[in-house]
């Protein structure tokens, strides 16, 4: 039974946060919206340079922590950006990091 449940968790795991989930644009667009405000920090395609958090390894299960660290900021080393960014930016930077880059 555990083993099912388990099995179960992964497969709709894998519904909600695939890729798939959202439109095709969505992550492309993300990827503009990373390119153009994230990258210097976090590097190219999410790979950590050393200066920034590796968001390729960002729970893909926790939208809210991410809209808040983005929004907020992160103690000194990252910006708040609340007043820079949309929701649709929010969106689909989202949609980009659960693709994996």
């Amino acid at each position: 039974m555990k083993m099912y449940l388990f099995r179960a968790g992964m497969i709709a795991s894998a519904l909600v946060f695939s890729p798939a989930a959202f439109a095709g644009d969505d992550i492309e667009e993300g990827r503009n919206t990373y390119t153009e405000f994230c990258v210097g920090c976090h590097g190219k395609d999410m790979a950590n340079p050393g200066l920034a958090f590796d968001l390729r390894t960002f729970p893909k299960g926790d939208e809210a922590r991410f809209r808040k660290s983005v929004l907020n900021g992160k103690g000194g080393g990252m910006p708040a950006w609340q007043d820079k960014l949309t929701d649709e930016d929010l969106k689909v930077l989202w949609a980009y990091v659960v693709s994996g880059g």
